[in-house]
């Protein structure tokens, strides 16, 4: 099995929307049909400055080509076994993958504006090595930079229906550039955590579920910690009519979709529970909804074992790491962690526990208190399997 990692050296932000900011009802855009033009004035003006922005003025975090791309670095990572004996494995970047992945990142910017600019900072880079890099061993990652709802402007609690446009137009902008200008007919998996999910859960429901000639281009769309709503006991409907959720590694055009707890969610859970999810959206779905859960380990059901990957310098500074830190970018803790959907008392989330023996795995806990659950993690949790479903999605796909 092959892998990516990269050492991050600056800044990573794995943080997502705070609690304060989003609650309640979903609101519905505004503007599904916007173009770039929705952007604010100093984000067109930071990407025509960008070396990194393209022909239309979109600007690429990764992108095929870039000289400066974190999503196509160091993908060697050091595996440590239940015994905790570590080896080495070796990766690369793909040289001709069949398939793209477009992935639009979680809340990370630290500017102090409502929206961020379209400047490239050091936690954009961060969290792109982190949670979108292993994907290039498999697909080719097109990033956009996007002018998103910044930590500051969500934890202010101000923000009104026009960020979420900006936000929302600037994907949507990225999104219709990539379509005409680089994609060419390829498969693609759409990949975001958080208020990228949450991003995607907008664009797919506006883009590609009604519209059967970019559906076909859809491999799956891998939506962590976003709150994806089906109806209560199906697999289809809710945020999307027409994409159902995944129940096997050889599905394509379906949704993976879970948020991590090691315990029940609790009645204030803000992942995992559709009366007090966080989202950016609400399609007002008839009847009574659930939030969609799919084991990245065993779509199909059941429980498997997580093959979970971080950045060696994040493991480092947690109790019970190696006392010698591993020389490779990243760092995975194999058989160490079980995985399985688990509906109980309203709520629809990914269970986790610890199997491997006391000191297998260092210490890790999310960082916004129960209610959140292990929303930090959703990704580098299971980021081996998600990466192996792709790969098997890539050789089912079509088109």
């Amino acid at each position: 099995m092959r892998r990516m990692r990269r050492l991050v050296r600056n800044l990573l932000v794995l943080s997502a929307l705070i609690p304060a900011a989003c609650g309640g009802q979903r609101p519905t855009p505004t503007l599904p049909n916007s173009s770039a033009s929705t952007l604010a004035s100093a984000s067109t003006a930071q990407a025509s400055a960008s070396s990194n922005a393209d022909a239309a003025g979109i600007v690429w975090l990764c992108k095929p080509g870039l000289a400066d791309n974190p999503c196509a670095s160091d993908l060697n990572a050091t595996v440590i076994d239940r015994s905790g004996k570590a080896t080495i494995e070796l990766a690369e970047v793909a040289k001709d993958p069949p398939i793209d992945c477009f992935y639009v990142y979680p809340t990370t910017s630290r500017q102090k504006t409502m929206n961020a600019n379209l400047s490239i900072d050091p936690e954009e880079k961060g969290v792109a090595v982190s949670q979108a890099a292993i994907f290039s061993e498999v697909c080719n990652v097109y990033a956009p930079i996007y002018p998103q709802l910044t930590i500051a402007s969500l934890s202010s609690g101000q923000i009104n229906q026009s960020n979420i446009d900006i936000a929302y137009g600037g994907v949507r902008a990225a999104f219709t550039d990539y379509l005409t200008n680089y994609n060419h007919g390829r498969g693609i998996v759409f990949v975001g955590h958080s208020q990228g999910a949450m991003m995607l859960i907008g664009l797919l429901h506006f883009e590609v579920d009604p519209k059967p000639d970019i559906r076909k281009l859809m491999v799956s769309a891998l939506l962590l910690g976003g709150n994806v709503t089906v109806p209560a006991g199906k697999n289809v409907g809710g945020d999307f009519a027409n994409i159902p959720g995944c129940q096997s590694d050889a599905q394509t055009g379906c949704v993976v979709a879970y948020s991590s707890f090691e315990t029940t969610p609790p009645q204030d859970a803000a992942f995992g529970r559709v009366g007090t999810s966080l989202g950016m959206f609400n399609f007002r779905a008839p009847g009574p909804l659930q939030i969609l859960c799919v084991n990245p380990a065993a779509p199909d059901g059941g429980t498997a074992a997580l093959k979970p990957y971080f950045p060696t310098v994040v493991v480092a500074g947690l109790a019970g790491a190696p006392k010698l830190p591993p020389t490779t970018p990243y760092v995975s803790y194999p058989n160490a962690l079980t995985a399985q959907c688990k509906a109980e008392g309203g709520a629809n989330w990914l269970q986790i526990t610890r199997t491997g023996p006391p000191g297998s795995l260092p210490a890790f806990a999310g960082s916004e208190g129960p209610s959140w659950g292990l929303h930090d993690l959703d990704v580098n949790l299971a980021l081996g399997n998600l990466v192996d479903l792709v790969n098997a999605q890539a050789a089912a796909y079509r088109g």
